[in-house]
């Protein structure tokens, strides 16, 4: 994927990442592994330039964030806010949920992601 995705030297990174998912990650990424989700392969812990994002469909360039109780301070939201928009200026779309949504109402959560697949895929 060059140097913009996946960049070797973030291996080690997206690895640790993956084996250490939140509980809400974990939850989540049972519902969108093995193109559950219209067909549409995602990937775990992708970095895109110097970020890694939870997960990230390559051919909608659409990612997802799961944000826990660390996101929750001023800094760490100034922090997302930026992070943010430098891969959005990339082209890619972005969707954030929160751990209590996924633990709360999971099915509203994949059908929002399925309903911003349904519109990606028609635009693309």
């Amino acid at each position: 994927m060059g140097t913009i995705f996946n960049n070797r030297s973030q291996t080690e990174k997206r690895r640790l990442l993956r084996n250490n998912a939140t509980k809400a990650e974990e939850i989540l990424w049972q519902r969108l592994k093995g193109k559950q989700v219209e067909n549409h392969k995602f990937r775990r812990q992708v970095s895109i330039t110097e970020y890694v994002v939870d997960f990230y469909c390559p051919k909608l360039k659409l990612a997802i964030e799961v944000d826990g109780v660390t996101h929750s301070s001023q800094d760490e939201i100034e922090y997302d806010n930026d992070r943010q928009t430098k891969i959005e200026a990339l082209g890619i779309v972005f969707l954030r949920f929160r751990n209590e949504e996924i633990y709360k109402n999971l099915e509203k959560v994949v059908n929002d992601i399925t309903q911003k697949v349904i519109l990606l895929g028609e635009a693309g």
